[in-house]
């Protein structure tokens, strides 16, 4: 139940649906006072959520900073969260990965460097009542591989849906291997606060990594403050969906 209630809310916190609905809301009421009111309020929504240089510096604040490796060290295995591949995507002789690629990436990156010495994938599939191929973590499992990490330095976990399913059934795993004792958890960089604090909820210490950045540096234009952009109810919508996200698993005990 509270895996398809995040998916209804996900839907309801969409700046977009906000903006149409006001809009249709002042066509309702056209005959009143409240219609130049709407369409004021349609209009101020309208410039905030088209403006890059606002929503990048509320990502910017939101983000986890990046982690230089040389602040990294070595540990015994990365955790990379799932979440970046459709696998409802046909045909299923490929992998289809979206923005988050970074997440795959990275982890690569530290394996190669020495700075992990095993992966764990955790995820399943986000997807409501659609029977998939594979899991996000097979499909992920199948990009290592092609990319020459060898299958006994890759362990799997294949039934989380969210976030909190990650951090409890990652511990569930790694109780089944006692040589694992320190952890890097790799994800997206607005969703490593929210996994962090899972985390650690279950007992589990890692060394945050985030990857895959919504946010740029910022720059000292005219350009950067006064130019629309159509990207940005987008960035909005993901960043006000994590806000959001994180006060629920507060509420919920999920976050520490």
């Amino acid at each position: 139940m509270f895996f398809v209630l995040s998916k209804i809310l996900d839907f309801l916190l969409s700046p977009m649906l906000w903006f149409v609905g006001l809009l249709l809301l002042a066509l309702v009421l056209r005959r009143t006072k409240w219609c130049l009111r709407l369409l004021a309020l349609t209009t101020v929504l309208a410039l905030i959520f088209t403006n890059s240089a606002l929503v990048n510096e509320a990502l910017l604040a939101w983000e986890v900073p990046p982690k230089p490796l040389s602040e990294l060290g070595h540990r015994d295995a990365g955790v990379l969260l799932t979440g970046i591949t459709s696998v409802t995507k046909s045909p299923h002789d490929r992998v289809y990965v979206n923005q988050g690629a970074d997440r795959l990436l990275h982890t690569l990156w530290l394996y190669r460097a020495k700075r992990i010495r095993k992966i764990i994938i955790s995820g399943g599939s986000g997807a409501i009542n659609t029977k998939v191929a594979r899991s996000e973590a097979e499909e992920l499992r199948i990009l290592l591989r092609l990319a020459g990490v060898p299958a006994q330095d890759i362990l799997l976990e294949t039934k989380s849906r969210n976030t909190h399913e990650n951090a409890l059934n990652t511990k569930s795993l790694l109780a089944q291997h006692p040589e694992i004792k320190s952890l890097v958890l790799i994800t997206s960089a607005f969703h490593e606060r929210r996994a962090m604090g899972c985390f650690r909820q279950v007992g589990l210490e890692p060394v945050v990594f985030p990857a895959s950045y919504y946010s740029t540096d910022r720059r000292p234009t005219l350009t950067y403050w006064l130019i629309p952009n159509d990207d940005a109810p987008r960035l909005w919508s993901i960043l006000v969906h994590e806000m959001v996200g994180y006060g629920v698993y507060k509420l919920l005990g999920y976050v520490k």
